[in-house]
């Protein structure tokens, strides 16, 4: 799958890939962009027991910097609280949980590059 040009479709278009390539690794989709009034949540799956929540993040350059280097420690602690909603919307307080950075980058023709980082965000 190449790159979308758009910037409204880049961003979409990423979640697609890395949602993708989750799958790939064995991973279950249970939730994508996940929202409620404190914010949007990417993707949420289910890596054997552990809830995982991956931030997506979709470049198609490396003009900025790595895609997955947007994530910093105001995104990550935003993160944190919004998985703490979703694990209590499901009734999961007690789940096992892991935060995973999945970076898309789109090249000028091809596949895009995807990076999974695991257990990135504490």
């Amino acid at each position: 799958m190449s790159c979308v040009r758009a910037k409204d479709g880049i961003g979409r278009y990423g979640e697609r890939v890395a949602a993708r390539h989750l799958t790939e690794t064995g991973m279950e989709i249970v939730g994508l962009n996940w929202r409620c009034p404190a914010g949007e949540l990417d993707i949420v799956a289910r890596d054997g027991s552990v809830i995982v929540f991956a931030e997506v993040k979709t470049r198609s350059s490396e003009a900025f910097g790595d895609p997955a280097e947007a994530v910093d420690e105001i995104k990550a602690a935003r993160l944190r609280r919004l998985a703490l909603l979703w694990l209590e919307a499901h009734g999961l307080d007690l789940a096992e949980v892991r935060f995973d950075v999945v970076s898309v980058l789109c090249g000028r023709s091809g596949a895009a590059r995807v990076d999974h980082f695991r257990g990135v965000l504490t």
